[in-house]
């Protein structure tokens, strides 16, 4: 089957205005959140780390350290070797990291910077004075190709691919997360753990970016994956990774299968009942066991609130935007509501969200206008002619719903208009349930507020 893409309204198309995506170095620090003891340097100019905390503390509601090799004038130009020397070691001294993630900026990118080389010779020519440094995982993350979650699931790949070991086969799963919610993390080692599975989730950020309130500040939060378990991720019985849309060359799945033989079961994200079943199945097929009954309950509750649910939603008509494997699994569950999602648009450009899509609305495929590498100006254009009852995606979306005066549901990454973005769950039955809820509620309230009748049943 194939699927509509949707042009533009007005050509010829000479800039992006208002992207739908954020900066590629974001997802590394996101990534890197999820690391126990871990520390994030921004290997570029100082307004890159400024921006990137103002957008993660916004949505978390909690506080993030960035720290910078703070680009001069003179080390655009002849390089920047020296800060991030610099850097690291008062990085290493202020914070006593168990391990440094460095990410490269545009600006990094753009004059050539040869990270791998600047840490061999850094640690060739450290002298006793120094400070020793941690284990250092560096990844290349320039914006101008590719998005900010591009930049984390790179930032997952070169985690495993450079700290990884291999050796005798254990019990535990990898678990390789897309760009959740710390309440997503959460309900994912639950689930894990309920099948009796010992998980290593990677990355893990659902204690260190959705923490409890602090006594005394924290240099570096308590939680995340410990450094020794992301070593041991090439020694797991098997991974399970989520994405149908971003390709093998930044699955870290792909890379422990390819050099330590560690089985990959790659799914899309497991939103709504088809996608969560496929979840369940790959894990009963590593343990041997079935879905156990608490969550074969939730499945059948949920399935109950579709059918009561169903005369609110039926042939309603939905646009989607944000992350390109949150948009496809949104999609799936909007077609098992009976939604129309006439429009699935993303900031990325991966060139599979139409075929994934497809695959998991085949019923609606034809049907569906898909819009990759787009921004928000463009995207209003496209959704004013397509008449939605709703909108679903993150707080950038505001301004679109307010002009169309059309409900938003938000979800995903950045909501920074609303508080508990960090405790939204979207993965699972549990969380196919709450949007279930959500999403109806959002169109019951808005049918509420237009109506001259003042209903209050409905």
């Amino acid at each position: 089957m194939t699927t509509h893409t949707a042009k533009r309204v007005n050509s010829p198309f000479v800039a992006t205005r208002n992207a739908c995506k954020l900066c590629t170095p974001l997802g590394a620090c996101l990534a890197f959140a999820g690391v126990a003891g871990a520390r994030t340097i921004l290997h570029g100019s100082q307004g890159c780390a400024t921006y990137i905390r103002r957008y993660m503390i916004s949505h978390f509601k909690e506080p993030v350290d960035i720290a910078s090799s703070n680009f001069s004038e003179s080390a655009t130009i002849f390089g920047g070797r020296e800060n991030l020397r610099a850097g690291l070691a008062n990085v290493t001294r202020q914070y006593q990291p168990e391990v440094i993630g460095v990410a490269t900026t545009c600006l990094a990118e753009t004059i050539g910077e040869d990270v791998g080389m600047y840490l061999h010779e850094i640690r060739s020519q450290s002298s006793a004075d120094d400070p020793a440094l941690p284990p250092v995982v560096h990844v290349g993350t320039p914006s101008y190709c590719g998005t900010h979650a591009e930049g984390y699931l790179a930032t997952v790949h070169a985690l495993v691919s450079q700290l990884a070991e291999d050796g005798s086969s254990g019990e535990h799963v990898n678990v390789f997360p897309n760009m959740f919610s710390p309440a997503d993390l959460r309900y994912l080692k639950e689930i894990c753990h309920d099948f009796g599975l010992p998980v290593t989730l990677l990355p893990d950020y659902s204690d260190t970016l959705d923490g409890p309130t602090w006594d005394d500040y924290q240099l570096i939060p308590e939680g995340g994956t410990p450094l020794a378990a992301v070593r041991r991720t090439g020694q797991a019985r098997a991974s399970i990774e989520f994405t149908c849309v971003h390709g093998e060359k930044a699955s870290a799945g792909r890379w422990l299968e390819d050099h330590f033989h560690v089985p990959n079961h790659r799914l899309p994200m497991p939103i709504g009942i088809r996608a969560s079943d496929a979840l369940f199945d790959a894990l009963g097929s590593i343990c041997g066991g079935e879905t156990p009954a608490r969550h074969a309950a939730e499945r059948g509750r949920l399935i109950d609130s579709l059918v009561d649910g169903h005369k609110y939603l039926f042939e309603r008509r939905a646009v989607v935007f944000g992350e390109e494997d949150l948009v496809a699994g949104i999609a799936g569950l909007l077609g098992e509501l009976g939604v129309h999602p006439v429009l699935c648009a993303s900031g990325g450009d991966s060139g599979r969200l139409r075929s994934a899509i497809a695959g998991l609305v085949p019923d609606q495929a034809e049907q569906i206008q898909v819009r990759q590498a787009t921004d928000y100006a463009d995207l209003e254009e496209l959704a004013g002619d397509l008449k939605p009852d709703l909108l679903i995606g993150n707080s950038k979306g505001y301004w679109l719903a307010r002009r169309l005066n059309v409900p938003l549901v938000r979800i995903g990454f950045p909501i920074h208009d609303r508080v508990g973005g960090a405790r939204l769950l979207h993965v699972g039955y549990r969380g196919a349930q709450q949007l279930v809820d959500r999403t109806i509620n959002t169109l019951l309230e808005s049918i509420q507020e237009q109506s001259d009748e003042g209903y209050s049943y409905l």
